[in-house]
């Protein structure tokens, strides 16, 4: 490919250039649940200035093709392949950080929520989440990617119309998933931490953020990637 296009689909352009998740995430442009959507649509829609975006693109892909970045490249992968790297990073890091995010909402809620009501609604927003999430996490651990890899070893229009019914769930799931995520970084102003606020409410934000880009990168190689095999399969 020479060069990004604005007629690109978002998801598309991440998948070509994984760099432009950053790019896109300054510019607040959803790549995962609204990844199918065409660049040129998104900017029009935010009222964003296209040569800027497209400017910022074609640097990060220049230098991308002249250092030759030896980032995996998903595209290439093979079924078993992506779902296994999906479950050994992306679960693994949400099993391991669920748990300490769900104990420092609930402490800087105690601590500040007199002064600071909105860590109230965090709380709440993080705790949906955190249960949607784990309910997330074992559907596609011991529902969808042994039937995908079960389809990919042996085919047959049965198994195929189950992993798009699971499939069409799990989309469904990560945009409930996205739409706390952006509610989650409005209330709190972009993760904004107030003077007052203690190294915990600051932790606490910070690993909000964190989570946030794993989940985009997480749903993004899931709706763009690993279902578009079934699309064109």
């Amino acid at each position: 490919m020479d060069m990004i296009k604005s007629t690109q689909s978002v998801g598309e352009i991440v998948s070509i250039l994984p760099r432009a998740s950053e790019i896109f995430k300054q510019y607040r442009i959803d790549f995962c649940c609204g990844g199918n959507r065409p660049l040129i649509d998104v900017i029009k829609e935010s009222n964003l200035d296209e040569s800027e975006i497209l400017n910022k693109l074609k640097e990060a892909f220049d230098e991308k093709r002249s250092i030759k970045e030896s980032n995996k490249d998903f595209t290439k992968m093979s079924l078993e392949e992506l779902t296994e790297y999906i479950e050994n990073t992306h679960h693994v890091y949400l099993k391991r950080t669920l748990p300490e995010l769900s104990e420092l909402t609930i402490k800087i809620m105690r601590v500040h929520g007199a002064k600071h009501e909105v860590l109230f609604r965090v709380h709440k927003l993080f705790m949906t989440l955190k249960a949607d999430l784990e309910r997330h996490l074992f559907k596609e651990e011991e529902i969808l990617f042994p039937s995908i890899r079960d389809y990919d070893i042996s085919p047959s229009a049965e198994k195929y119309a189950k992993v798009k019914k699971v499939m069409k769930e799990t989309e469904d799931e990560h945009e409930v998933a996205g739409d706390i995520l952006k509610e989650l970084r409005k209330i709190t102003e972009d993760y904004n931490v107030p003077a007052d606020g203690c190294s915990s409410y600051s932790r606490t934000f910070n690993m909000l953020e964190e989570i946030e880009e794993d989940l985009y990168q997480h749903i993004h190689l899931e709706n763009n990637i690993l279902f578009k095999y079934f699309e064109t399969n």
